[in-house]
């Protein structure tokens, strides 16, 4: 089953303070990703790949194409989206698990990771615990707030936020960049895991071994070298 689809998707960057240069960085990108796959964005640096997860999220509008993606039994356009229902999609069917935390202050790292989760508050702080227990994230961080954790630390909290509501599409961005090989066993884990339920996962990985062991297969990203 096709969970998310990009038709002709293209994303330009205007440079306002440049004369208004015009940047093309995505152009025409046609990408498919079924339920319980990995796919993995390939392409040099600079090719765009953290440029189409954004789009991917909402984050980014686009230049043109549409982003279909399976919500709620039907197929609906991100790209046409508005504010209103992409709050509603990323509450419910799509995740997105970035290099950095971006959280509330004052927050602990127990109730970042549940926030997510629907249904009973216990069960959500129950599952919330188990998952930064395996993350090696020690008990006594559970209830900080993880503004001043380690990079590594706050890494693992939103990874545990990302897998902890079970998505049925997740965007993974360098999601071991920061941690060591332990850790990054745990995250493979998860990754498999969430497959084996049937998610759909869009990630970049630049830890080779990682991407070889997850991804079902790679999604080369063209580079546009030209400015118009």
């Amino acid at each position: 089953m096709i969970m998310l689809r990009t038709q002709g998707l293209s994303k330009d960057f205007r440079l306002h303070l440049q004369g208004g240069i015009t940047i093309p960085v995505l152009r025409d990108v046609e990408l498919t990703v079924r339920a319980g796959e990995c796919v993995a964005l390939a392409g040099p640096s600079g090719a765009g790949k953290s440029t189409l997860m954004r789009c991917l999220y909402g984050n980014y509008g686009v230049g043109g194409g549409a982003i279909w993606l399976r919500h709620q039994g039907a197929m609906f356009d991100i790209a046409a989206a508005d504010a209103r229902t992409m709050r509603e999609v990323r509450g419910q069917t799509l995740g997105y698990v970035s290099q950095f935390l971006r959280v509330i202050p004052r927050i602990a790292a127990l109730d970042i990771v549940a926030e997510p989760m629907r249904g009973d508050r216990a069960d959500a702080r129950a599952r919330a615990a188990a998952l930064l227990t395996r993350l090696n994230m020690p008990q006594r961080l559970h209830g900080l707030p993880p503004a001043t954790f380690s990079g590594g630390e706050q890494q693992r909290v939103n990874l545990a936020r990302g897998f902890a509501a079970q998505y049925p599409v997740l965007l993974l961005d360098e999601p071991t960049a920061s941690l060591d090989a332990a850790n990054a066993e745990v995250v493979i884990g998860l990754i498999e895991e969430a497959k084996a339920a049937g998610a759909a996962i869009i990630g970049i990985f630049h830890d080779a071994p990682v991407r070889d062991r997850v991804a079902d297969r790679l999604f080369e990203v063209q580079p546009i070298y030209e400015a118009v």
